[in-house]
């Protein structure tokens, strides 16, 4: 493995910057995000070949995010690791979802270089293949709420309505979504975020009324 090429991975530009405007990881980043996404998608083409293209798309985009990214970054405990300038480090930038997917794709960029083609893309598989059958399993890729307004719609129903409650303070706020159709609960979902309580809501809904059947 090029130690050098590693420690690149994972200099961000605001070290760069201050350091004498050295290289930074940004063309490790642009390598990576090529890798990675001719992996997954020929990954999940060739394991879920009951997937239409809309729904490839969609689980192969709920991977590859850069909130997505960022939860693999974490995991693997690389932000102490990233090279930050003095302003991202007073606002806590090794914890920024941004900066750890870019890095993410930075580290990929190097493995690849450094190793080859096979190795980066086993690489890949390691890190993302269960997070993959995870999602997929689970539906999370799914845009549940576009899903049972168009199945309302085919059925005739009036679009569905979210009602959205919120308990705890700021930083650890609850959001508690009931989706309404044709004026009754068809769903409940509690997420930390207003969207996802409602996706989660939606989903309950979507199933119970037998649109996934």
């Amino acid at each position: 493995m090029d130690t050098q090429l590693f420690e690149l991975a994972f200099t961000h530009r605001s070290f760069a910057f201050e350091n004498g405007r050295i290289p930074s990881n940004e063309r490790l980043e642009f390598l990576g995000d090529a890798v990675l996404q001719i992996v997954v998608t020929e990954h999940i083409f060739t394991s879920f070949p009951e997937l239409a293209e809309g729904q490839l798309a969609k689980l192969r985009a709920s991977v590859v995010s850069a909130h997505a990214l960022a939860e693999v970054a974490r995991e693997l405990g690389l932000g102490p690791l990233i090279r930050l300038g003095q302003g991202e480090i007073l606002t806590g930038g090794s914890d920024k979802s941004s900066i750890l997917a870019d890095t993410m794709e930075a580290v990929i960029g190097a493995v690849h270089l450094s190793a080859g083609a096979q190795t980066s893309a086993r690489f890949v598989h390691v890190i993302l293949d269960e997070r993959i059958a995870s999602r997929e399993h689970e539906g999370h890729y799914t845009d549940f709420k576009t899903a049972l307004q168009e199945h309302c719609a085919r059925q005739g129903f009036e679009p569905p309505r979210y009602d959205v409650t919120a308990v705890g303070p700021d930083h650890q706020r609850v959001f508690t979504a009931v989706v309404v159709i044709d004026g009754r609960p068809a769903g409940e979902g509690e997420a930390s975020s207003k969207k996802r309580a409602e996706q989660i809501a939606a989903q309950q809904a979507w199933r119970e009324l037998g649109a996934d059947a």
